[in-house]
């Protein structure tokens, strides 16, 4: 056993003073940093100190980002003179009597009491180079203070101001739910947003791909041992696949969570031994690594019938009580054990019927086990969290409730992309109301998790904000987070060239672009055509679009995956604005087919259950503007011009 050993470096360092401002741009943005005058560097070997309790991920994770910023790592029980010592550990046990903690502490036992992942960072001086201490109520939240870590070495490893951040969640669980209508994400997309998340303290992914077919269609069987290449492109996966899925998550600190899709069957008193085959599945997953399950209902049919809400409440209550049974028994290994359902009812918009209906759905509900997460979307299904909502369903429920975000969701706008800041995809998203506001503070949630688009890797964009979002309610701006977002997610040497294109990739182009194009017409108009302005912001466009493009051929793998995802849209962008170029530059230009070149086109699943189909469509960045312009100098010579 490691020798427990808390030790706060900030009794190391001198005391700090408590100033407004923040040294470290880090994301999600800490709800405190403290900063004082002194400055540190690390010494070249780093030595890790770890408490008892700080599990192999998170002792592994430290490993990672002292590494990947060149430093040399080695493990001792004990603090080294003369060298940086990181410290990890955990508050509480006999720890706050027999070592004489500092009163920073008290962070843990008073008003924060009722926050998530509570943890304190100190960035300290001793012996003359830099100390580090990252104190948590459990070794997962220690793992997100990592995340502060890595984002302060980004900056580098010399001369770094001295910092103690008090940090934690508003949310308690934060993350992602695969629930859309489409191709689900591979395997390799799906890791590597579990290593996204882990660098921004996301903690939650849920599992339920409508057109995965071991989800719905055959929610029964297990899944398979091998699959065709032509199953492996429309998302199906195998064991193995799935094992490393869960392999990946564990070792991010992602919480796995896979749903199991029974639809009618679940509310079907001529089947009784349901409970039986979700359990024997859930036993297949569990073999596979999964350690906590879901159940969705949704897009069955509400319930009117008061029979039929006892029983769904019946087996929901009871599958629970067989899950601890099988796994959380007294003496249960750690690493076996399974947290509690997350549960997607059959009305999960209570705007869908009257409110008396609605009532009576969900205090059906009230009866099962209060650790069990119930699932709403809103009075809409695509309702952007708040408060009236959350207030008036919990009332019913008698519980915080669990909400299933349908944003950036493009599964009914297929053909767009949603890049940009939370507000402008708001107005850009048909469903969203373009008048929803974030609000400062959310009350009876304990979980967020969002729908993303069926591009994994450019869902990163809306995903960063929403952890940014989540973690820090009152301190969230839309802007700023995605200005934060945008090189976290390409790489700083690209961000510009994203951020150039951003507004061309979404289906309304940019604002700006309009004014330019207008000004152009009436130049036109006037008899002294000027494309000037016009063609210095196509050049611009099209200068980016080569950076974007590069991404094909990095090493590294999010990068690839990432063209991958804007490949169609960005193929036609750069095609769309070179188009217009030669039309400028009265050079010969091809006219392009856009509505049939396979490079602008990709291919999405519909439906669910056993009414699954294929289809190619085509992508539709820059069509309210830039495309209209180029059918406008189709139609002119080159003289008007």
């Amino acid at each position: 056993m490691r020798k427990r050993i808390l030790i706060i470096i900030v009794a190391v360092s001198v005391a700090l003073t408590a100033m407004a401002t923040e040294p470290y741009k880090i994301f999600p943005v800490p709800h405190e940093q403290y900063v004082n005058e002194l400055i540190v560097s690390f010494s070249a070997s780093v030595n890790l100190v770890v408490e008892n309790g700080i599990d192999e991920a998170t002792i592994n994770r430290a490993v990672q980002i002292l590494t990947e910023h060149g430093l040399a790592v080695k493990h001792s029980n004990a603090l080294v003179k003369g060298e940086t010592n990181v410290v990890l550990g955990i508050f509480g046990g006999h720890n706050k009597n027999s070592l004489g903690l500092r009163p920073d502490l008290k962070f843990f036992t008073n008003k924060y009491r009722n926050k998530y992942d509570r943890h304190i960072l100190s960035l300290g001086s001793g012996d003359g180079v830099a100390q580090v201490t990252i104190v948590g109520e459990h070794t997962d939240a220690v793992f997100c203070g990592l995340a502060s870590l890595e984002q302060m070495l980004d900056q580098g490893t010399t001369n770094l101001p001295c910092v103690t951040i008090y940090d934690y969640a508003d949310v308690k669980n934060r993350g992602i739910i695969e629930g859309y209508y489409g191709v689900p994400y591979s395997a390799e997309v799906t890791k590597d947003l579990f290593r996204f998340m882990a660098r921004y303290k996301m903690n939650t992914y849920m599992y339920g791909a409508k057109s995965d077919p071991y989800h719905s269609r055959y929610w029964g069987e297990p899944y398979p041992t091998t699959i065709t290449p032509e199953q492996q492109r429309t998302g199906y996966l195998t064991q193995d696949m799935m094992r490393d899925i869960t392999r990946v998550a564990h070792e991010t600190k992602v919480n796995f969570i896979w749903a199991i899709h029974p639809g009618k069957a679940f509310a079907n008193a001529e089947d009784p031994q349901v409970l039986d085959k979700i359990m024997a599945k859930f036993e297949s997953m569990h073999g596979l690594g999964v350690r906590q399950f879901g159940v969705f209902v949704d897009d069955v049919g509400v319930p009117s019938d008061p029979s039929i809400m006892k029983l769904c409440a019946h087996n929901l209550t009871a599958l629970q009580q067989r899950i601890d049974h099988k796994w959380n028994k007294k003496g249960a290994a750690a690493a076996d054990t399974v947290k509690p359902l997350h549960y997607v009812p059959q009305l999960y918009a209570h705007g869908w019927v009257s409110q008396d209906r609605a009532r009576e759905f969900y205090e059906s509900l009230s009866s099962t086990p209060s650790k069990i997460n119930i699932y709403i979307t809103g009075r809409d299904v695509w309702s952007v969290p708040n408060n009236s909502d959350l207030t008036l369903v919990s009332s019913w429920l008698g519980r915080d409730l669990s909400w299933w975000w349908n944003y950036p969701y493009n599964d009914q706008d297929p053909t767009k992309l949603f890049v940009m800041d939370t507000y402008s995809n708001f107005r850009d998203e048909t469903h969203i109301n373009n008048l929803a506001s974030i609000e400062k503070k959310l009350i009876s949630v304990n979980t967020i998790i969002i729908n993303p688009m069926q591009q994994g890797e450019l869902s990163k964009i809306a995903l960063f904000s929403v952890a940014d979002y989540t973690w820090n309610s009152s301190a969230f701006n839309s802007r700023w987070s995605w200005e934060a977002a945008i090189p976290a997610v390409v790489g700083k040497e690209r961000a510009e060239a994203f951020k150039k294109l951003a507004p061309y990739l979404r289906y309304y182009d940019n604002d700006a672009l309009g004014y330019t194009i207008d000004n152009y017409y009436k130049s036109v108009k006037s008899g002294k055509a000027n494309h000037k302005s016009l063609l210095n912001e196509l050049r611009e466009v099209n200068e980016a679009c080569q950076v974007i493009k590069a991404m094909k051929n990095s090493s590294n793998e999010s990068d690839r995956l990432l063209y991958n995802d804007v490949r169609p849209w960005l193929l036609k962008l750069e095609t769309m604005a070179a188009e217009a170029i030669a039309h400028f530059e009265s050079n010969d230009e091809t006219l392009v087919d856009y509505d049939n070149n396979p490079d602008f086109q990709f291919e999405t699943l519909n439906g669910m259950g056993e009414d699954i189909s294929l289809k190619v469509l085509t992508a539709e960045p820059a069509n309210k503007l830039l495309m209209p312009l180029l059918e406008w100098l189709r139609k002119h010579s080159k003289n008007n011009q």
